[in-house]
């Protein structure tokens, strides 16, 4: 699966979004080294720090499917904004531990698009290296 599809992939995962407070969708979707696809949106709720982020629904479906970092490809997230979707803070920190530093994530409104990874997008992330001394 190259990258296009599996933008196109995100798209469809944006359909689940729940978002009826911030009226901003999100969806993401994880390629794994086998072809398999993982999907995630985002789920608001009303207690704001119950919401789940679209990027954190996918890696975390990927993993509890038994895979892990090391069989995650690359990773789609996409919005409806105005501006590319780009990973908040908690889900930066999230990626940072749970896919390799490389791994291609693309970032799209459907009219922009941008290649990143986690080391561009959190430089000098704090990691399990800082918590197991």
């Amino acid at each position: 699966m190259n990258r296009e599809e599996l933008i196109k992939e995100a798209f469809k995962a944006i359909k689940n979004s729940y978002a009826p407070y911030s009226k901003y969708h999100v969806g993401a979707a994880i390629l794994t080294t086998d072809g398999k696809v993982f999907l995630g949106a985002n789920i608001e709720n009303a207690s704001f720090g119950a919401t789940n982020c679209a990027e954190r629904s996918a890696v975390f479906a990927a993993y509890s499917n038994g895979y892990n970092k090391n069989t995650i490809q690359a990773l789609a997230i996409v919005s409806d904004g105005d501006r590319v979707c780009a990973p908040c803070g908690i889900c930066r920190q999230v990626l940072s531990e749970l896919i390799k530093e490389d791994t291609p994530i693309y970032l799209s409104n459907g009219r922009q698009e941008v290649d990143m990874c986690i080391n561009k997008l959190l430089p000098m992330h704090f990691g399990v290296e800082d918590v197991l001394r």
